[in-house]
C-alpha cells in the first residue's frame, strides 16, 4: 500500500510503521463494537483508533503502541485527522499502561509471531511477537479495565484461536462472537475476529464469512463492511 493510504475521510502515513496497514486492521477497525470510552492496543499507524473514531462520533479514544516511531507516526496521523481532538496516541507497553477510567471497549491487533523466528527488522519483528505483548496481558488489563458491559475485539490468525481464547477463559472472559473469515470460499479459514465479554453472553454470535467472490471482487459482506472507508 505505499507510504501513505487514503481511505474516505482520513489518511494515514505509514513509512515510519514496521507494520503496514493491511486487511487485519481494516477488519476490525469495521467490525468491533464502540462506545463511548475506546482503548486501542498497539495501535502502529493508527488506522484502527482512526476507524473508530469515524464510526463512533462520541467516543473518546485511547491508543498505546510500544515502538517510538510508530507511536509518533500514529500521532501525526491522528493530527492531521478531522478526530484529531478525540483521539489520544501514548508511547507505553501495556504492562506499564494504568489508565484511571474503565473502557467500554477495547481493541487490539495483537502480535502473532510467536513460537517462531524473529522477523530480519528489530521494528518489525517486536510488532509481531507476543513476547512484547503476550496474550496473558492483554486478558489480564481487560478484566481491570473493562467496564463491566465492555467488549474485548481483536483479530488473530485461525490457528491462535484456542491459545487466545484459553487466556481468556483463565481471566474470566466469555467469547461472545466468532467470525472465521475465508478469503474465498473453497478455502479455510485464515483469520477469526472475535469478541470476548466479562458477562456471559446471552447469545453467542458465530459466523463464516468470504472476503472476496468469485472474480476476485470484494464480497457483498466485506464491501457493506468497509463501505464508509474504501474509496473503491
Amino acid at each position: 500500500m505505499g507510504n501513505s493510504f487514503q481511505f474516505k475521510k482520513f489518511a494515514v502515513s505509514q513509512d515510519h510503521c514496521a507494520m503496514k496497514i493491511g486487511t487485519d486492521g481494516v477488519l476490525l477497525g469495521a467490525w468491533a463494537r464502540g462506545g463511548n470510552r475506546i482503548l486501542d492496543i498497539g495501535t502502529g499507524t493508527g488506522v484502527i483508533a482512526l476507524m473508530m473514531a469515524q464510526r463512533f462520533p462520541q467516543a473518546m479514544i485511547d491508543a498505546i503502541e510500544i515502538d517510538h516511531d510508530a507511536a509518533a507516526q500514529a500521532a501525526e496521523n491522528a493530527a492531521r485527522s478531522p478526530f484529531a481532538d478525540r483521539i489520544h496516541i501514548t508511547e507505553t507497553a501495556l504492562q506499564n499502561f494504568n489508565p484511571d477510567i474503565h473502557y467500554n471497549i477495547i481493541v487490539t491487533n495483537p502480535p502473532f509471531f510467536a513460537h517462531s523466528l524473529s522477523a530480519p527488522e528489530t521494528s518489525r519483528s517486536l510488532a509481531r511477537q507476543t513476547d512484547s505483548l503476550p496474550f496473558s496481558a492483554i486478558f489480564s488489563f481487560a478484566k481491570d479495565y473493562l467496564a463491566p458491559d465492555g467488549e474485548l475485539s481483536a483479530i488473530i490468525p485461525s490457528n491462535y484461536l484456542d491459545e487466545f481464547s484459553q487466556e481468556a477463559f483463565l481471566r474470566g472472559l466469555f467469547l461472545s462472537r466468532l467470525y472465521k473469515v475465508r478469503t474465498v470460499e473453497r478455502k479455510p479459514a485464515k483469520r477469526c475476529l472475535v469478541a470476548f465479554s466479562l458477562l456471559r453472553p446471552a447469545a453467542f454470535d458465530r459466523r463464516e464469512v468470504n472476503l472476496l467472490e468469485e472474480g476476485n471482487k470484494r464480497s457483498s459482506w466485506y464491501t457493506e463492511l468497509t463501505r464508509e472507508f474504501y474509496l473503491k
